[in-house]
């Protein structure tokens, strides 16, 4: 209680008694002085004993004795002492005379902590202006120092180090680097960003590389700002057959963005030509609430992607997209251009430009209520072959108006009704099977009945079943037009009811339908989390656009299993399969993720059967892990795996290894490509990257940091 009532009487004291007591700030704050002991001495000294804080502006000092010269304006500071400026800037020290509002002053055995990262130790340190720190013989680094004698793992010596803390610079005179306490390089001048600092230009972590192909380099990336708003990465890559330029450029505008990412290269594989990639997305805000994005991207050749590890990208898209997305409209139009890097495919005879503009705007009819929709939608595209059939154009429009309204029964029984009319364009060229325009229009009607029900745990545990039916109707005739748009059609929990389930207009159900499905959950806060579903459709007459596994190809589907588990640990589990009747499973994809502390784990694994219709002559299966397990406070294994089980072959690999503690992080990986085809071979890469953390590299995570054992006795 001493203490409360001398602080407040201080506070008093300090800011009503003497001009030279109550010293104002630049900023207009004064000096507070908080103590077990306070008095005034006959030289008009005032001082502070016990538990010593004084408090000016954002500069806090805790001390054990604080004496202050009104006249002179000096704080002279007997330590231990601790000064602290903001969040940041931490100070160490046994003695201080502090001056000008804190803003000038002289520290012995000073130790400065910034960020809580970066070390500097100095026998005297010079305080200038409030933005310059001054450290004279001074060992820098981020490494945990303890008693035990043990030099840090790395450490920066150096006669004078110069702390900007305006520009967040810290500037080295006659720098020398050690590892371990061994030199291994001078540097007689040395800039380097403070923790502080976001962006700085200057040299980013190095890599060094051994790939089968390209030989043993190493890569070296320089980072430039220009600017509050953009800035550039340039990172040289050298070895023993490759000489390659990699570059990033990213500007900021004030409604929207840009990113663009490439390389040039001058290698052995192709010794003829150079070969470069460049991938470029940007964005930006337009008038009425529309926004542009594009994404163009193209490359020199289909292998140089997965030749350099730029990306296991085999078709590159292109496009320029407008969109406008509010609570009742959702519109878009977009330019579309596909490259294929299969060496299977002929860009000149796949639909390499699309165009589209399309529409679709909800509203809220008061006379019958409901939800109803209209849309509009324009789809082109074109192929760069003159030849007939194979250099086939497609332009097609469809209009769509749609209304749906459900009820709730007393009895919580749902029904709900739904109709549309659509209309339908095609036109197709260069195609003699098809010639002209094809047109029909397609009413539907469907009715649905859900009955969801559910009931309370002994433990707070939610459980919900709801079983669902409906049937309906869709009119009209397919149209004799090639089906280009709806090769591909996916079968879900989310499509159930859906009256056509292919993706596009160009294809729809026809004739009479119905649907039964049932869904199960199970809802917990501190517990495991589930839902089950089952679902099955029957159509009146056979479809005959439907390919054997899309599962919807007879008069009754097969059957779609669909689940998935979280548990409490970051365990969770997830299924969906297509069970025919007669032959089995058609499709089944399964997804396993773990997450925790030690383990991150993303599993997956797809099945599919073989289909002629879907250009697929043999079964599809494959495993693909991805993981990372921390072995303890500082190691961490990495791997991944990606194998074809229809070929029973390793399609990639990759195993990895890293280091981290609180001021180091080195990682050593091996990786290797087994994809062969006309244009790539298999390649074999191993990495390896050290980057010292404190230095605008933010260690972020605490558990790596490690700690000094205690001593005996």
């Amino acid at each position: 209680m001493k203490a409360a009532i001398t602080s407040v009487s201080l506070a008093l004291l300090v800011a009503g008694t003497t001009p030279a007591t109550a010293q104002s700030l630049p900023n207009g704050g004064n000096m507070v002085l908080i103590a077990d002991r306070v008095y005034m001495t006959r030289s008009n000294l005032l001082v502070a004993e016990g538990h010593v804080e004084a408090l000016q502006g954002d500069v806090r000092i805790r001390a054990n004795r604080i004496e202050y010269n009104g006249q002179s304006d000096i704080v002279r500071v007997t330590g231990p002492i601790r000064l602290e400026q903001g969040d940041t800037v931490h100070v160490l020290a046994s003695y201080a005379e502090l001056s000008d509002g804190f803003r000038t002053a002289l520290l012995k055995s000073a130790r400065v902590v910034l960020n809580q990262q970066l070390q500097m130790a100095s026998a005297q340190m010079n305080r200038v202006d409030g933005r310059y720190n001054i450290l004279h013989k001074t060992t820098v680094s981020s490494c945990k120092v303890c008693d035990d004698g043990r030099p840090p793992i790395w450490q920066i010596r150096a006669q004078r180090v110069v702390h900007d803390q305006e520009e967040q610079q810290i500037y080295f005179d006659h720098a020398q680097f050690r590892i371990m306490d061994m030199p291994v390089a001078y540097f007689p001048q040395l800039r380097l960003p403070d923790p502080t600092l976001k962006r700085a230009t200057g040299f980013l972590i190095p890599e060094i590389n051994q790939n089968s192909d390209l030989g043993f380099g190493f890569k070296v990336p320089y980072f430039t700002t220009l600017g509050d708003h953009r800035d550039l990465t340039l990172t040289p890559y050298l070895a023993e057959h490759t000489n390659t330029l990699e570059f990033r450029y990213r500007q900021a505008f004030r409604s929207g963005g840009v990113e663009i990412n490439g390389a040039i290269s001058d290698d052995s594989i192709f010794s003829n030509q150079p070969r470069f990639y460049g991938f470029i997305h940007g964005w930006q805000l337009l008038p009425r609430n529309y926004t542009l994005t594009y994404n163009l991207r193209a490359v020199s050749d289909d292998a140089y992607l997965l030749d350099y590890d730029y990306s296991d990208l085999d078709r590159l898209k292109s496009d320029i997209t407008a969109r406008r997305i509010e609570r009742d409209e959702n519109t878009r139009f977009a330019l579309i251009h596909f490259e294929s890097l299969r060496a299977n495919e002929n860009n000149n005879t796949i639909p390499s430009f699309v165009s589209v503009a399309e529409t679709e705007k909800r509203f809220f009819p008061t006379v019958i209520g409901g939800e109803a929709r209209l849309g509009l939608q324009l789809h082109g595209h074109y192929r760069e072959a003159d030849a007939d059939v194979i250099g086939r154009d497609i332009a097609r429009a469809t209009a769509s108006l749609s209304w749906q309204r459900n009820w709730t029964l007393a009895n919580g029984l749902r029904p709900g009704l739904s109709s549309s009319l659509a209309f339908d364009a095609i036109d197709t060229h260069q195609d003699a099977n098809f010639v002209g325009t094809e047109t029909q229009v397609t009413p539907a009607i469907s009715a649905h009945l859900r009955y969801p029900m559910s009931k309370v745990g002994p433990n707070g545990e939610a459980y919900v079943l709801e079983p669902l039916a409906q049937i309906g109707w869709v009119g009209g005739n397919t149209l004799n037009v090639e089906n280009e748009e709806s090769t591909f059609v996916e079968f879900d929990e989310g499509n159930l009811l859906a009256l056509s389930r292919f993706p596009s207009s160009d294809r729809r159900e026809r004739g009479a339908t119905a649907a039964v499905g049932l869904n199960w959950s199970r809802f917990a806060e501190d517990s495991w989390n589930a839902h089950f579903s089952l679902g099955q459709v029957y159509h009146w007459e056979t479809q005959p656009d439907f390919t054997q596994s899309s599962g919807l190809s007879g008069k009754r589907s097969d059957l779609l299993v669909a689940g998935q588990i979280a548990m409490q640990n970051g365990f969770s589990f997830m299924a969906r399969g297509l069970f025919d009747w007669n032959t089995g499973v058609d499709k089944a994809a399964t997804r396993i993720a773990w997450s925790n502390d030690k383990v991150w784990l993303d599993a997956s694994y797809i099945w599919l059967g073989s289909d002629t219709a879907e250009n697929r002559s043999g079964t599809l299966s494959e495993w693909n892990i991805d993981g990372r397990y921390r072995l303890d406070r500082h190691w961490t294994a990495l791997a991944d795996w990606r194998y074809d089980t229809g070929s029973n072959q390793t399609a990639e690999a990759g195993v990895g290894l890293e280091y981290r503690n609180e001021c180091v992080k080195v990682g050593l990986s091996l990786s290797r490509n087994f994809t062969t085809s006309n244009t790539v071979q298999p390649s074999t890469s191993i990495g390896l990257t050290v980057a010292l953390l404190g230095f605008s590299v933010n260690s972020g995570d605490k558990s790596y940091s490690r700690t000094c054992k205690q001593s005996a006795g």
